[in-house]
């Protein structure tokens, strides 16, 4: 028999400040990542855009430049606690290359079009376990990807027992 040599992998997860997506790593590295493997783990933040607003008389905008510019700085902000906080699961990890990415625009369409570019193997994301509603109104993220991207999409959901109050 011949030696079997493992496949490279090159893993998408996508992160974001909820505790699901921290949860779905975590599955993922105890789960699918192999010690040794050569692996590439690629985190993935989708940064939301940024919401304008204009005036009611269609004048020019609502917020000044600099609140404009507070909006930034936080949206920044969050993005480096994420990016943080998923460093931190990912420490212990031997052989296994981890990708840090952030990118802008809406995180059905930035998941999507990150896994085609980057050739992934698969797409690992958390589910926020939204009721009908809610996921009528907000969409799936989740179910958006599993439906338009190529590689399998892998959603973990977290236990109840762990999961937030919604």
């Amino acid at each position: 028999m011949a030696d079997v040599v493992a496949k490279e992998r090159k893993i998408l997860v996508a992160i974001d400040e909820g505790e699901e997506s921290a949860y779905a790593l975590s599955w993922c590295l105890k789960n699918i990542v192999l010690e040794n493997s050569k692996d590439t783990l690629v985190l993935l933040y989708a940064k939301p855009p940024r919401a304008v607003y204009t005036a009611l008389d269609g004048t020019g905008y609502l917020f000044s430049s600099d609140i404009m510019a507070t909006m930034d700085r936080y949206s920044n902000e969050v993005a480096e606690c994420v990016i943080e906080k998923a460093k931190k699961l990912c420490r212990e990890l031997n052989d296994v290359k981890v990708d840090m990415r952030i990118e802008h625009g809406d995180p059905r369409d930035v998941i999507c079009q990150m896994a085609e570019k980057l050739g992934v193997d698969m797409v690992v994301m958390g589910s926020h376990g939204y009721g009908a509603i809610k996921r009528a109104f907000l969409g799936s993220v989740s179910n958006h990807c599993a439906q338009i991207v190529k590689c399998p999409v892998l959603i973990v959901k977290t236990p109840k027992s762990a999961a937030v109050n919604k």
